[in-house]
């Protein structure tokens, strides 16, 4: 029988995961089947277990709905345990296996397939959710000199930023939560993990955060992503949006539920020139 996995949240019918994991499937010869699936708020525990008793094996989870994974999850990745916020849930017979690849995914996309070592940089993570959480433990890992994550709530970056206080010693990153408004500095890189661009507000940040030439990355992507990218332009950064992450988390989220690698670079540059065609 052919495999079942789907990606869960909402909203979702703009998610390009469906066409990745198939083309990851035709490339590595495996026989899965991936679907969207839209889940109402308050939902997300009935629509895994049903998913699993339909013969699911797995899902990816996007906004709103990484922290109920996590919280669902009987089994966790360490990464996953430090966000406590999951984007890919496998199903072990009674078990359900808990990872995130947010992180990796976006520190891949930004060192292997953008070209911008992370180490030394000054980094300015936007969102203290359930995005901000996922990739903040593997941006320490890529030892960048100082990380701000500035959220309009400061409690709950500073309660993030607790959480990976030990893993920011280890690897020698200087960590500070900030308001929205009390950022200080200009940065080498921004990371924009909020809901802005899904919702069409406006960017959270002045511009006076970019130094000139930083590289700028929204992890939206399509017609979401293309505000936040032409502020970034006119602002003079390098601005990126969030389709090589996405295609870099698929992959590694492949690797869990399948046992294999696929090619990743490939399949973001079909990926790439089939939505700048769009556009």
């Amino acid at each position: 029988m052919t495999d079942r996995y789907c990606v869960m949240g909402n909203p979702v019918e703009h998610s390009k995961s469906p066409w990745i994991h198939a083309r990851f499937a035709e490339l590595t010869g495996h026989d899965l089947r991936y679907d969207r699936q839209q889940v109402l708020p308050g939902d997300f525990p009935r629509a895994v277990q049903a998913f699993r008793a339909e013969g699911g094996k797995g899902c990816n989870v996007t906004v709103p709905f990484k922290f109920e994974a996590a919280a669902l999850a009987t089994r966790r990745s360490a990464r996953a345990q430090l966000a406590q916020a999951c984007n890919t849930l496998r199903f072990d017979g009674h078990e359900i296996f808990g990872d995130n690849t947010d992180g990796i995914g976006l520190v891949s996309d930004i060192a292997g397939n953008a070209g911008v070592a992370l180490a030394g940089l000054d980094l300015l993570l936007i969102g203290a959710g359930g995005a901000a959480a996922g990739v903040l433990g593997p941006l320490i890992e890529a030892r960048p000199r100082t990380i701000v994550v500035a959220n309009r709530n400061k409690e709950r970056a500073a309660r993030l930023m607790e959480r990976h206080a030990s893993l920011g010693r280890a690897h020698g990153v200087a960590l500070v939560a900030a308001g929205l408004d009390d950022i200080r500095g200009a940065f080498d890189l921004l990371v924009n993990a909020t809901a802005s661009s899904l919702s069409g507000g406006s960017v959270p940040v002045p511009a006076t955060v970019l130094k000139p030439g930083a590289l700028a990355c929204d992890m939206m992507y399509g017609p979401l992503a293309h505000a936040f990218l032409d502020w970034a332009q006119r602002h003079g950064a390098v601005p990126r949006d969030g389709l090589g992450m996405l295609v870099e988390q698929a992959a590694e989220a492949f690797r869990i539920w399948r046992g294999v690698r696929p090619p990743s670079t490939q399949v973001l540059a079909e990926l790439r020139s089939m939505v700048d065609s769009q556009r």
